[in-house]
């Protein structure tokens, strides 16, 4: 993250009836606070409010978690807070590992009175390029506290989903002397903001399908996808990259209460070519899953064998808040199969196996889960789809949804491959493959990875796509007809000298590498960024593509961000577009080729 240029920070089932057969047991853990909102079927770190819980239980609750959350960047505490319908005044703070979400049917049946809001004032001068992994969705929000404005300071893997923001929502931090802190890369899908988005210096951003009174600013890579009112500007002056329609979308899943009192999930419609939310002024489209259809995993008493078990009997799985450690692979093999997390929950494969598997079926969907590498090297930690799949799923696509794959940071891991897609049509919604550059075991051979993500499968479709810090490629697509809609990337920070760091006689991977017997691929809003910490490195090219009539790649940039004096990237894509170094450290952000396949003459 940008931050890192400028010196690192400070270091900071019981299931419901109806699943006897592979029912975990329920332990009572430790409590934040024991209170009634935690006495539920999801355990004691899932805090769920109605409409008779007082205003100061919910402040406490919520004050507490962020208490511990705001700074706990590494920490293995995971928090939710639900909140059933109604109308709550109160203003809180939402830190790290906390997942925020409304349980009604449209955003407007939850409504928050005063403020939620994600501050960076853990950080140096506001500096929020570590505000990661936290989740707010499927809820209004009234900023009466705050002079009508939300302020969510974030980076990566921070979603906002199904939000109505009745004011102005800000994506940065002040400092003490209201100087704008940075803030590198956040993602907002299905929502409303009446009033204007204040980008400020938020550095990049993707937005999904919704809308807004007014967007203001734009620093390297704006990208706005089914969204209506986009800014207008043509790219890089603004650094504006506006799509009209989404092709293929299928909003994530989430937890809601009917009218008798019952969980559901309720799984929005597929849709195609769209515009705008999938719920303002019309009911949403879509089903509900019952609760008593998932096993309710629990950190203190789940095993692979007991979630593989249940996968095998046909259930779901909904991972409460908490670390699960896996001796084996969770395999999927059911179509239509859902892998829901709730508060962040991690999974780590212990054995040196992948944590999923996914058999070439349609329909799964993984939603809101960090996969994070072992002890014991990993080919691959998400396999979707076995080798050479042929089958087409485009009727009904498999979906990742906020997934992060992390490999070192919370503790030393590695693997070859963090996801790797052979299945065909599937589509991915934010997601973050992180090879970490500070925490533990964060070196050059700490933590080795090959390959952030490597596509094999034919029409994958990925909206947001965060690949950082991997020792080769970061991303490898080798499928044709594949749709890429943003890109955020920096390239690794601690190469150790330019000798281990060559592809053949090419200095340095391309951060974005698509095979050269890819004969068709789209890809637009694509950003690559070096900070060549430890040595004066070069890469030579950040972007590798065939010059063929159907790969067409729009809105390029490359940024120099820091490092030693020497490091560069010569150019942005097949050695064409200028270097950006120390004396010029956004010069090919300035020459950034339009769209190269007419660039290159075709």
């Amino acid at each position: 993250m940008f931050y890192k240029a400028h010196g690192h920070p400070p270091r900071k089932k019981t299931a419901s009836s109806g699943i006897a057969a592979v029912a975990l047991s329920v332990l009572v853990g430790s409590t934040l606070l024991a209170a009634p909102s935690n006495s539920t079927v999801f355990g004691p770190n899932v805090h769920v409010f109605d409409s008779t819980t007082s205003a100061a239980e919910i402040r406490a609750t919520a004050d507490a978690v962020f208490t511990k959350m705001e700074a706990n960047q590494f920490g293995s505490e995971r928090h939710a807070l639900l909140f059933k319908p109604g109308n709550y005044d109160l203003t809180f703070n939402v830190g790290f590992y906390t997942h925020v979400a409304g349980l009604g049917l449209s955003p407007d049946d939850v409504r928050i009175n005063g403020g939620v809001n994600v501050p960076a004032k853990w950080m140096p001068n506001a500096n929020a390029t570590c505000n990661f992994w936290r989740t707010i969705e499927n809820l209004a929000i009234n900023p009466t506290s705050t002079k009508g404005v939300t302020r969510i300071a974030v980076s990566q893997a921070a979603p906002l989903r199904r939000l109505h923001v009745i004011g102005e929502l800000h994506l940065f931090d002040f400092d003490s002397n209201w100087n704008a802190g940075w803030a590198s890369g956040g993602f907002l899908a299905d929502s409303l903001v009446d009033g204007k988005v204040v980008s400020a210096s938020q550095q990049q951003w993707l937005s999904r399908n919704s809308k807004w009174g007014g967007w203001s600013n734009a620093v390297w890579n704006m990208v706005f996808v089914g969204c209506e009112n986009a800014p207008a500007g043509e790219f890089p002056e603004p650094a504006y990259t506006v799509i009209a329609e989404t092709p293929v979308i299928r909003e994530k899943p989430f937890l809601r209460v009917d009218k008798t009192g019952a969980y559901q999930l309720f799984v929005p419609a597929l849709r195609k070519n769209a515009k705008g939310t999938s719920w303002s002024g019309s009911q949403p489209l879509g089903k509900d899953i019952p609760l008593d259809k998932f096993l309710i995993a629990r950190p203190e008493t789940a095993t692979a064998a007991q979630l593989n078990a249940a996968l095998a009997d046909g259930r779901h799985l909904l991972f409460t808040p908490g670390v699960y450690r896996l001796d084996e692979t969770l395999k999927i093999t059911k179509p239509g199969t859902i892998l829901f997390g709730l508060g962040l929950p991690s999974l780590i494969p212990t054995t040196g196996k992948a944590a999923i598997s996914i058999a070439d079926v349609d329909g799964v969907t993984l939603a809101g889960l960090t996969l994070e590498a072992g002890p014991a090297n990993s080919p691959v930690i998400l396999d979707v789809g076995p080798p050479d799949c042929s089958a087409s799923h485009a009727a009904d696509p498999t979906f990742l949804y906020d997934l992060t794959v992390r490999t070192g940071g919370p503790a030393p891991g590695r693997n070859d491959t963090g996801i790797r897609i052979n299945s065909r049509d599937v589509v991915a919604d934010q997601i973050w493959i992180w090879r970490a550059d500070h925490g533990s075991g964060a070196s050059w051979t700490g933590n080795p990875t090959k390959n952030g993500l490597v596509v094999n499968g034919d029409n994958a479709i990925i909206y947001g796509l965060f690949n950082e810090h991997h020792n080769q490629y970061q991303t490898l697509w080798n499928g044709n007809g594949g749709r890429l809609y943003f890109y955020q990337s920096e390239i690794p920070y601690d190469v150790p000298d330019q000798a281990s760091w060559m592809n053949g006689k090419t200095k340095g991977y391309a951060s974005y590498k698509v095979a050269d017997s890819v004969t068709r691929h789209e890809a637009w809003g694509l950003g690559v960024y070096c900070y060549f910490r430890d040595a004066a490195v070069e890469l030579d090219s950040a972007i590798e593509a065939p010059v063929a009539e159907g790969v067409r790649l729009r809105n390029l940039t490359t940024i120099w961000l820091n490092g030693k004096p020497g490091s560069a990237i010569n150019h942005i894509v097949n050695r064409t577009g200028g270097a950006v170094t120390a004396n010029q450290p956004a010069s090919a952000f300035r020459q950034t080729l339009r769209e190269f396949g007419k660039a290159s003459g075709k």
